[in-house]
């Protein structure tokens, strides 16, 4: 068993180092691999392929490769915590709050101030709305944990809050305006080509602290898969464990969505598909072969969403669910073990 999980752990980066060559040639100018070494290491020649390259694919890439180790960390850890299968990033709500908060500075600005704050793809307040909408759930949601020892009640609660603010994201679409309603619903596909050169050092400090947070949570989660009442006969403070398992997942997945808008299934599936993979229940095998398998996966669902070519991409929110849909009902009709021995 050791052999074969060396082994897959040393297939996997080459795979995605594969997969992150294919992203970066593929597009609308069509970069050969040859030239791809030699652009990636040469200074600004002024061409069209260093330009491309550089100033659109590299943060694109980039983009994708961060969001994909992002929302699959945060999948993990809600079902390690939540001890559910279908557990994922968006169960608490904090992807429903941060697209609130986008919503408003959206809905609301052009409404009442006739400002399109989408007219340039840095709007730093756009990331700041979905930011605070995040931290608020969180903090709702903490309050509750200090109220209650019952995760199922947490769980719920979540699901209902995210139900809440998107009636109340609805409510705002049907009052906004046709130019507002069209930028907030291509947001809401989700894209990692908006992200430039200048926001990635934004966009990490928030994800290092979140995966920072869950390495250092390895040996807690090891023992709160076993059960919470068995962790606190080993000393596992499971409030505590709680807490830093929210702000983590609320760093990571609100970072996320506030930089490239709300995307689906990638933090449910990926952790299935490693547990599929390496047939383990050790926390930190999962942790880490989420890391290289949900920054695979997200490389290649945006390398799909540019094979159109041209001027057309498809959203990179419908490549995540085709994807992910299958491995849910697998999951579901197949009876899969959720943990194994």
């Amino acid at each position: 068993m050791i052999k074969k999980q060396t082994l897959i752990f040393t297939l996997l980066p080459l795979l995605l180092l594969l997969l992150l060559m294919a992203d970066l040639i593929t597009g609308s100018v069509h970069i050969p691999v040859k030239h791809l070494i030699r652009y990636l290491f040469l200074e600004n020649d002024g061409t069209m392929e260093w330009g491309t390259l550089h100033i659109f694919r590299i943060p694109r890439v980039f983009s994708a490769l961060v969001a994909g180790i992002a929302l699959s960390v945060s999948g993990l850890q809600m079902q390690t915590v939540f001890r559910n299968p279908l557990a994922g990033p968006y169960v608490l709500g904090i992807s429903s709050g941060a697209s609130l908060g986008v919503a408003l500075v959206v809905i609301g600005f052009n409404s009442y101030f006739g400002t399109n704050v989408f007219s340039s793809t840095s709007s730093w307040l756009l990331i700041i709305a979905a930011w605070v909408g995040s931290a608020i759930i969180l903090l709702i949601i903490l309050l509750v944990s200090l109220k209650t020892g019952d995760i199922m009640t947490i769980l719920i609660l979540g699901i209902m809050l995210g139900s809440g603010i998107s009636a109340i994201i609805s409510i705002l679409q049907f009052f906004s305006g046709e130019s507002a309603l069209k930028a907030f619903v291509i947001w809401t596909m989700g894209s990692v080509s908006s992200v430039t050169r200048e926001q990635i050092p934004l966009l990490l400090t928030g994800i290092i602290p979140g995966l920072i947070l869950s390495l250092f949570l390895i040996k807690s989660s090891n023992v709160v898969q076993l059960g919470e009442e068995y962790s606190k006969t080993l000393g596992v403070n499971i409030m505590r464990y709680r807490i830093l398992v929210f702000t983590g997942t609320s760093l990571l997945t609100g970072t996320v969505t506030a930089f490239c808008g709300p995307i689906g299934f990638i933090g449910i599936a990926v952790p299935h598909i490693t547990r599929m993979i390496f047939k383990t229940s050790r926390y930190g095998i999962l942790l880490s072969g989420s890391i290289i398998l949900g920054a695979s996966i997200m490389v290649l669902s945006d390398l799909i969403s540019q094979l159109p070519g041209k001027q057309m991409i498809f959203p990179v929110n419908a490549v995540t669910s085709l994807i992910g849909i299958p491995v849910i009902i697998w999951i579901i009709t197949g009876k899969r073990k959720f943990m194994y021995e």
